[in-house]
């Protein structure tokens, strides 16, 4: 049988229908505003589309955020070796700023390469096969879901810590922030980042300052937020040996969370799309680089020393800008952007589910937009997920920080052996020195994933080794639903001519009305023949209606049979399901309609107001027969109005 040639329509905007989405096919690697010919098509929604200052805002959060965590992360782990220990942040964060360089540079190269989104999850389906895509699709959506709850947690930590009689009701602060950044990012994504500019800056320009302030001093100019508070460093310090050093990498890669979230929300920008995410990927790069090694600096200039109950950014603001207003604006910097972090989830991951719903992995609802080109259903459920996580654990960041930073890892490492693979196929210019670069960063990162796994494993790192094999099966599991769906319809073999066929429309009725009539005229104008039937019962109190309405139509006697279908029961819907059944069989070539007139309320609150009998015959129809079902709506006009 003939085939149907398949649409290339912007894959980031499936269809709407489940037969167009089923039918959709995954375009080539350009930008989504390129037209034909190369040329630049308009952008009439360019004004919900972000630019490159407002990506930083809107997908840079969760990287930005991470330097209240990366720098500590490595020396916890240091400290174990005491002072000597130390002396190797600067080291470990230098490898790690290379790491990021790599990245940096890598997922630039997956932009230019593909300006529809989806980094490692577009650059595995491309070279890596897709069992190793969905590896990839759902390493990103754990990590992004996990991002928002840690995230969240650890901006209200902050508060709790300041406001410690708030500590109670934390769960029900992280719960509001929560309901806070899915309002606005339900807004669409461009009001998020012209929310999130403000603080965002502030951060950027407390901790840059702190760090030039710092350079300039000899010695702390305060250390009143660490006095009294107990040294975390060992007491039986180890050596320093390649395993420890590993480890304080792994710990310190925390800090490169996010990196890829540009890579993956390339369609949320506006043209150049491609060029633009570029920017915006150099600059996330740039100034994350420039803030850990400054605050490495900082460790090493200070010798500071990891306390009990203290942040080590804490530390470092006391120590480079003292103990007075300064230092509460970086803290109440770090605690508002660590739970705004959240917000680079909801940039980055609605736009991959969407790209996993045009691959028919997930269901195409999650490839819908509403006008602002927000993802809506990606946002409510990533909230949804978020808020549960939350619930379990109580509010305690201590509890997910064990989860988190796995599932990036594996992306990141998947993405850059994609990458390798990439060039070897493309053989540009350079090539063999790019396919070097991105097998280094694959090895620094796979080793990363690996040490990081198994340092955490007994924490509960374990749920996510064993929640990535199930989220992938889960993929599969909608990809053969589809494919059956796909299977049944005939998409993208030619059908046969269309054939006309005898017309039978149903109508259910229970009263005369306006709403009857229009329904009758709607029947008699789709169908060759209209019946109308009513349900009625047995009962006594029933019996008067059915003989007042079964009056009313032979006066009315609107050219249309009224049928009585007995029910010994209440039930409304089965009746004319049986009916439409019979029907079937005594008429098999005969296309039957079953035509539900309903009421539709000026207001919306008037809903409410409805016996709902409209749904419970569609209900029963749907469920137990083939008929078509065509659902009339009347409107009400409210009052005042013609």
């Amino acid at each position: 049988m003939s085939t149907v040639s398949q649409p290339d329509g912007r894959p980031e905007e499936p269809p709407d229908t489940v037969t167009g989405a089923l039918a959709s096919r995954p375009g080539g690697p350009r930008d989504a505003a390129t037209g034909p010919g190369g040329a630049q098509a308009p952008e009439p929604d360019a004004r919900h589309r972000l630019t490159s200052l407002q990506g930083l805002a809107a997908l840079s959060l969760d990287a930005m955020a991470s330097v209240a965590y990366g720098p500590e992360s490595i020396v916890l782990v240091l400290a174990a070796a005491g002072g000597y220990g130390l002396g190797f942040t600067l080291p470990v964060t230098l490898a790690i700023a290379a790491l990021l360089a790599v990245l940096v540079a890598s997922y630039r190269q997956v932009i230019a390469a593909y300006p529809n989104g989806g980094g490692s999850y577009a650059v595995a389906q491309a070279h890596l096969g897709r069992r190793t895509a969905l590896v990839a699709a759902a390493s990103l959506i754990l990590d992004y879901v996990l991002n928002v709850a840690v995230s969240v947690t650890a901006g209200v930590a902050a508060l709790t810590s300041a406001f410690p009689a708030l500590y109670g009701d934390r769960v029900w602060i992280c719960l509001a922030v929560l309901v806070l950044i899915t309002g606005i990012n339900l807004r669409g994504i461009v009001d998020s980042a012209k929310a999130f500019i403000a603080p965002t800056a502030v951060f950027i320009g407390a901790v840059l300052a702190m760090v030039v302030v710092g350079l300039f001093r000899d010695a702390p100019a305060s250390t009143v937020t660490a006095d009294g508070h107990a040294s975390v460093l060992a007491d039986d310090a180890t050596t320093v040996g390649a395993l420890l050093l590993l480890k304080a990498f792994a710990s310190g890669c925390s800090a490169l969370t996010g990196v890829e979230a540009v890579a993956n929300a390339v369609p949320s920008f506006r043209a150049p799309a491609a060029k633009r995410a570029q920017r915006t990927e150099v600059a996330l790069g740039a100034l994350l680089g420039v803030m850990l090694i400054g605050l490495s600096v900082l460790i090493g200039r200070f010798h500071l020393q990891p306390v009990e109950g203290v942040t080590v950014l804490a530390q470092l603001a006391d120590a480079s800008l003292g103990h007075n207003w300064a230092f509460y604006v970086v803290q109440f910097a770090t605690m508002v952007l660590l739970a705004l972090a959240a917000n680079t989830s909801f940039g980055g991951l609605p736009v991959l589910m969407g790209l996993l719903a045009r691959d028919n992995f997930l269901p195409h609802v999650f490839g819908l937009k509403a006008d602002r080109q927000v993802h809506r259903h990606g946002v409510l459920a990533l909230a949804a997920v978020a808020a549960a996580l939350l619930v379990f654990s109580g509010g305690d960041v201590n509890t997910l920080v064990p989860l988190f930073a796995i599932g990036v890892f594996v992306g990141f490492t998947i993405c850059q052996v994609g990458m390798v693979r990439h060039w070897r196929l493309v053989r540009s210019p350079g090539w063999r020195g790019r396919a070097l670069l991105n097998g280094f960063g694959a090895l620094l990162t796979g080793v990363s994933a690996v040490v990081v796994t198994a340092t955490k494993f007994t924490e509960g790192a374990w749920l996510i080794v064993v929640a990535l094999p199930l989220l992938v099966l889960a993929f599969e599991a909608v990809h053969r639903a589809y494919g059956r769906i796909g299977e049944r319809l005939g998409l993208a073999r030619v059908p046969e001519p269309p054939r006309r066929a005898h017309s039978l429309v149903i109508v259910p009725v229970s009263h005369l009305s306006r709403l009857t009539c229009e329904a009758l005229n709607a029947a008699v104008s789709l169908g060759d023949e209209v019946v109308a039937v009513t349900v009625t019962h047995g009962t006594p109190e029933d019996r008067p209606a059915a003989e007042a309405l079964r009056r009313d139509w032979e006066l009315w006697n609107p050219g249309v049979e009224l049928l009585e279908l007995p029910s010994a029961t209440r039930s409304l819907g089965r009746p004319i399901a049986e009916y439409v059944t019979d029907l079937t069989a005594q008429r098999p070539g005969t296309r039957i309609t079953v035509l539900i007139p309903e009421a539709e309320p000026a207001h919306l609150w008037q809903r409410l107001l409805q016996n709902q009998r409209g749904a419970v015959v569609a209900h029963a129809v749907r469920r137990d027969t083939d008929a078509v079902i065509c659902r009339l709506r009347f409107r009400l006009e409210a009052a005042g109005r013609v």
